[in-house]
């Protein structure tokens, strides 16, 4: 059976790293470096969106930790970390040292957790590495997993920011047929989905853009600061479920 073009690239992506780098580089190089700076970005972005302690996340895409070791000296509630690669979830379960979190592999594109059971659901550089229809699978599901007045945030790549083109001239000159597939999205898209499956888009955010608060210095691996404001790179959209009408 042949293995979805995600898993296999992904797998075999993983493994090339932990042969040439110790387990902590390379934990930090197969989600794309930059550990302790995007993980605090994640989890500053979802503060500012009204992350309370006591909430339910489900981290989809959770790889080695990033959000999660940020989460876990704030988060009281249950948090859910699923990866396609066990050796990536496996290292943040150890990391994070909380035995009440659960970390799994992702079975394909659903997150079996039960119907309404989620404050938040993220996506942080899933979406750009799948192809539409499994996007669109994992957001179906994520709207029976969330909670009314939950919000799905996810991160994507797009043409109009003019700091994401060099990620797709990359893709043009890499020819490998195994390669991580670097996907576009466009705000069209984004909005017939959310119609279709009945979410409000609460707020796009430009990956070219400071757009998130920060309460503290994020130094990134290159020597890079951000002070008061701070952006993942990457653009950011925030899908809500409306809250279910109250009757008298």
């Amino acid at each position: 059976m042949k293995l979805p073009h995600f898993l296999s690239s992904y797998l075999k992506h993983s493994k090339d790293l932990m042969d040439s780098h110790d387990e902590g580089e390379a934990m930090s190089l197969a989600v794309g470096g930059d550990y302790e700076a995007v993980g605090m970005l994640e989890f500053q972005l979802l503060k500012h969106l009204g992350l309370r302690p006591e909430h339910t996340v489900v981290d989809v895409g959770c790889g080695s930790g990033r959000l999660a070791y940020r989460l876990k000296d704030y988060l009281t509630g249950p948090y859910v970390g699923i990866d396609v690669v066990p050796e990536l979830f496996q290292y943040a379960q150890r990391k994070c040292g909380r035995d009440d979190w659960r970390f799994y592999a992702a079975p394909g594109t659903v997150i079996p957790e039960p119907d309404a059971s989620a404050d938040f659901i993220t996506f942080f550089s899933v979406f750009t590495h799948l192809q539409f229809e499994e996007t669109y699978r994992y957001l179906q599901d994520a709207r029976r997993v969330l909670k009314p007045g939950g919000k799905i945030v996810f991160s994507f790549l797009e043409f109009r920011i003019p700091s994401h083109w060099n990620i797709f001239e990359a893709s043009l000159q890499d020819t490998r047929p195994d390669k991580v597939l670097n996907q576009f999205m466009d705000r069209d898209g984004i909005n017939a989905w959310a119609q279709h499956l009945g979410l409000e888009i609460d707020q796009i955010l430009d990956g070219d853009r400071n757009y998130i608060p920060l309460d503290q210095l994020i130094r990134w691996d290159d020597g890079r600061e951000m002070r008061s404001e701070g952006s993942l790179g990457q653009s950011a959209c925030v899908l809500g479920l409306p809250e279910l009408p109250h009757h008298d």
